[in-house]
């Protein structure tokens, strides 16, 4: 894989814009020396594309060339971002569409005046784009690994929630015996083998004690009480066409939650050895809180290119933590960052929220900014805000967070946290 470096602004040969498309893609070239502007459409095949590459490269004799697109991911930039003489540009979908409307107000849309668009914030705009950097392959992959870990997290979710819903609709009794992850191995060994509150009252005492000792319930108390609520329940209804429905499909959301679960697992293992293998996975790995999950999220969030970020700012209003402040007369309007990546948001939001257990400062501040009145979310943003700043400096200086160093900071400042950082106990 090629590095490209955005330090380094050549002299472009032809610049392009490029209108993706499932099927075909849309372009729009200006040839730099002659002025000549041209329009094309590609195939959307590994082929075509590679000819038209080909193509590129002889017409212009290897020099630079820059391409704009609306995509920053998919298979199209991962074929594009192997070429070493091109430089890609991604434009946000919101700033082309902005540009599009500007100069078409009817609202009508074609691919090959939408590469034009793309063209034309290239050509007149460029000082204001950034070029796209590829990562080593080491933080890529564990980005991707992480991003498809949460994507599966979310669909297990969604799954547990269908379980759950469907299980209230029939056989509500089985919530309280499984516990609240239905995900579990105990709630799925569960629902496999006892779908209905029938199968399970004519199951003996012994059989399901036994089951509960396999899955490390073993408090008699606790035993027996769930034997005591089966013995005591009645079925929220007898109707066999809700109750065969119902058994169909609590027995596909069991299948689906396993192989769901199982992958998880697997993520987390792959995720554990590409965190451990990353050359700077010492500065993450200590962090309060950040634990085997978030630790990843946070340095594939950051990375290893330096010159990303030139400024905690920068990294603030990328990642959308940073506010935005609207001003209309004298209506002041600070709101939520819209358009951010919402992986990297996210990794920042969970990560403050868990700090407050770990870390005595972060606890002062979320009481002190609670007494004032202020919403638990509102706060816990804030506080990420306060993290990515601190966590910059040791990005950029190489040097793993170390709390004893940022409370003789917070001391020299006199800050009003200190005497609240003392009673803290964690």
């Amino acid at each position: 894989m090629i590095e490209k470096s955005k330090s380094v602004s050549p002299i472009f040969a032809a610049l392009i814009g490029l209108d993706w498309g499932d099927r075909q893609h849309a372009v729009a070239l200006l040839d730099t020396h002659s002025q000549a502007t041209e329009t094309t459409t590609l195939t959307h095949s590994p082929e075509q594309v590679h000819a038209w590459l080909q193509q590129l490269q002889a017409r212009f004799q290897g020099r630079p060339v820059a391409l704009a697109l609306e995509t920053s991911k998919g298979p199209l930039v991962h074929l594009l971002m192997e070429v070493p003489w091109l430089t890609l540009f991604p434009i946000h979908p919101a700033t082309s569409a902005r540009m599009r409307k500007a100069f078409t107000p009817s609202g009508a849309k074609d691919d090959t005046p939408d590469a034009q668009v793309l063209l034309d914030l290239l050509r007149y705009h460029r000082a204001k784009l950034r070029p796209l950097v590829v990562e080593e392959v080491a933080t890529r992959k564990l980005a991707g690994l992480s991003e498809a870990r949460r994507r599966a997290v979310d669909h297990r979710t969604q799954l547990g929630n269908e379980l759950r819903s469907g299980l209230k609709g029939y056989f509500p009794l089985a919530l309280k015996l499984v516990g609240e992850e239905l995900h579990s191995p105990i709630a799925l060994d569960f629902l496999r083998r006892w779908p209905t509150l029938l199968d399970l009252k004519t199951c003996r005492p012994a059989t399901l004690k036994s089951f509960y000792h396999r899955h490390n319930v073993r408090r008699p108390a606790a035993v027996q009480q769930r034997l005591e609520l089966i013995r005591a329940a009645a079925p929220l209804t007898n109707d066999e066409a809700v109750l065969f429905v119902s058994v169909r499909l609590i027995q596909r959301l069991t299948e689906e939650l396993a192989v769901v679960q199982k992958h998880i697992e697997r993520y987390d293992q792959e995720i554990a050895q590409a965190f451990a293998e990353h050359p700077e996975a010492d500065l993450f790995r200590q962090l309060p809180g950040a634990g085997k999950v978030l630790a990843p999220k946070l340095l594939a969030a950051f990375g290893t290119d330096r010159s990303r970020f030139g400024s905690a700012l920068e990294l603030l209003c990328y990642s959308g933590i940073a506010p935005v402040k609207e001003k209309s007369g004298g209506r002041v309007w600070i709101h939520w960052r819209w358009n951010a990546p919402w992986f990297v948001r996210q990794a920042f939001v969970e990560w403050a929220g868990q700090t407050i257990l770990y870390c005595a400062w972060a606890r002062a501040y979320y009481n002190q900014q609670k007494a004032r009145g202020k919403r638990h979310w509102a706060i816990i943003r804030a506080l990420a805000f306060k993290w990515i700043r601190i966590l910059w400096k040791c990005w950029t200086t190489h040097t793993p967070y170390n709390e004893n160093v940022y409370l003789a900071a917070l001391a020299k400042k006199q800050s009003p946290l200190l005497p609240a950082i003392k009673t803290i106990k964690l």
